[in-house]
């Protein structure tokens, strides 16, 4: 009996291996073919999922959905409804995630709340409405603290390097910061324009794909678009991903 439970054992371990391997081979053939016929993508991967015959293409920082020819394309949110889940979203976490540990902190303006322990960072541009919008929702949160990236999207917003320049420049850059964004004041520039983090963060945004103003991003990698409330923004720091799932549809700039 021992042996005959053994060789069954084995029998289902090879036939795992074989499918895995198969699996393996559709995935390789067909990332191959989309290569050939869409030469111009840039495609970073192609994974079978739980529907028959429907791929998942990784281009860049977004998926899209295939058959097993390349020929047909499906872009949008593939969603489980047995058990509620979003299985695009949470792929898109994945795939975009960010390693919050090499990013460069030096280069942002930090602001402590309380104890600061809930650490993120923030890509904002001092000219995007919405990046005004969500100060005051940050200016609630308490035990935070963040580190904001002076964005300036120049083909939005074209004064807008100039004012984060004047920002970062000012002898503090918190108070330079808030009193800009909420009042519209900025600080003057003293003599020449100081050595400033500006153009790296514009090339750090462009290497992360980061495309709009406000982006926040956790201690963990999980990124939030636009300008959530608070409510939303306690619960994402908290590693509810739902929350950053309904980040797609506010708006950022």
């Amino acid at each position: 009996m021992k042996i005959r439970t053994k060789t069954i054992a084995i029998a289902l371990a090879a036939s795992l291996s074989a499918a895995a391997s198969a699996a393996e081979s559709d995935e390789a053939a067909l990332e191959i073919k989309l290569r050939e016929l869409y030469p111009a993508t840039q495609f970073s991967g192609v994974h079978k999922t739980e529907i028959p015959e429907l791929f998942e293409v990784g281009m860049g920082r977004n998926i899209g959905y295939t058959n097993s020819e390349g020929r047909y394309f499906l872009f949008g949110h593939v969603f489980d409804m047995k058990t509620q889940k979003d299985l695009t979203a949470a792929r898109l976490e994945e795939l975009n995630a960010v390693d919050f540990s090499s990013l460069p902190l030096k280069d942002a303006i930090k602001t402590v709340s309380g104890n600061g322990k809930r650490v993120f960072a923030v890509f904002s541009d001092p000219d995007c409405p919405y990046c005004k919008k969500l100060e005051p929702e940050l200016a609630k949160l308490d035990n935070v603290t963040v580190y904001t990236f002076l964005l300036p999207l120049e083909g939005l917003h074209p004064d807008a390097k100039r004012k984060a320049t004047h920002i970062w420049c000012a002898k503090d850059r918190v108070r330079a910061w808030n009193d800009f964004m909420a009042k519209g004041d900025l600080p003057a520039m003293k003599g020449k324009e100081c050595e400033n983090p500006i153009e790296r963060n514009v090339q750090l945004g462009q290497k992360l794909n980061i495309n709009g103003t406000p982006t926040l991003i956790a201690a963990d990698g999980r990124i939030l678009p636009g300008a959530a409330p608070i409510e939303q923004i306690e619960k994402w720091l908290d590693g509810d991903r739902p929350a950053a799932a309904a980040a797609v549809t506010r708006g950022v700039n």
